[in-house]
This record gives structure tokens, C-alpha cells and sequence, in this order.
């Protein structure tokens, strides 16, 4: 599959369910489902949305209609500041280039917001996912991030967009 076999759309309650499916199975995979993640991937719309975040999705035309292959989002932190967090691209899709596109289209959505910083935690067992960070203006910061939420991220990185 090619990334142009998808479109990047926003939060709709329909993929409510696809936000969750999409990040338990890399979440259970690699790590165990933190309270943090239990309460936005279960109320996204109170926990994201509500506070000026943004969830993202990648959708793949099948031959039973629409279904959600990928997820993004951005939490606002207050004062301008966002996380991208809640990455996710289900297994089969995964290297396919839709990471790389929901991932462009969060740092678009995050310009939009007029947004002072973008960070986002993450695990260095997760090494593509930290090359496509990388490869995206994200920079290595002293990690764990002050007031992280998570027990398993020993990664912190700030977009660092080229000047």
C-alpha cells in the first residue's frame, strides 16, 4: 500500500473506538496501559479536545467503506504548549508511509494552533519510531520531561522546526 491510498481527517466520535483499538495494541505490545492512557484513550473528547488539543486519523478505503489505519494527537498543555502523544499505525500498515503523514499533518495542525513548543515522550526501545521523529525536526531533550505522565518514557524531544 501507498501513503496516497489514505487521507488524514479529524476527530469524529464514529473512530472514537479506533483511537482507543489503535494505540492498546502498540501500548500492551511493548509496554502496560498506564492510568494516563486508560482516561484519554477512553474520553478523548474531554481529555484532548476539551482542552484545545486535536485527534487526527488516517483512513483507508476497504471494501467495507472507511476504516481508521492510524491515529495521532496533540494534548495542549496550557500557555501554548502541546504533546504530540497517542501515535499509533496499525501493524499491517506500519512502514507505509501513514506515520510519516499523520505525523506531518499533527505538526501542521500544531502551526495552525499558533503553538509556543511541541514535545512528545517516548521509549527508546521505539526506534523507528524515534528515527521518524528525528527525521521530522524533533530534537533529543534530557529526559524524562518535568512533570512527565509516563512511567515508560525515558525519551523527551522538542520540535525544533529548521530555521
Amino acid at each position: 500500500m501507498n501513503a496516497a491510498a489514505h487521507r488524514i481527517v479529524d476527530f469524529d466520535p464514529r473512530w472514537r473506538g479506533d483511537f482507543a483499538r489503535l494505540n492498546l495494541e502498540w501500548l500492551r505490545r511493548w509496554f502496560v496501559v498506564e492510568p494516563v492512557d486508560e482516561e484519554v484513550l477512553g474520553d478523548p473528547e474531554t481529555h484532548l479536545l476539551a482542552g484545545g488539543g486535536r485527534v487526527l486519523f488516517a483512513l483507508r478505503e476497504g471494501a467495507a467503506g472507511e476504516r481508521a489505519v492510524g491515529t495521532v494527537a496533540l494534548r495542549h498543555d496550557g500557555g501554548g504548549i502541546y504533546e504530540l502523544t497517542k501515535m499509533a499505525v496499525e501493524p499491517g500498515m506500519r512502514g507505509s508511509g501513514i506515520g510519516r503523514a499523520l505525523l506531518l499533518a499533527a505538526i501542521d495542525s500544531y502551526r495552525g494552533l499558533a503553538g509556543n513548543e511541541l514535545y512528545l515522550e517516548s521509549s527508546s526501545i521505539l526506534k523507528p519510531a524515534l528515527a521518524l521523529y528525528a527525521s521530522a525536526g524533533f530534537v533529543h531533550h534530557p529526559a524524562p520531561r518535568p512533570g512527565s505522565h509516563y512511567a515508560r518514557a525515558d525519551v523527551h524531544m522538542v520540535w525544533e522546526p529548521a530555521r
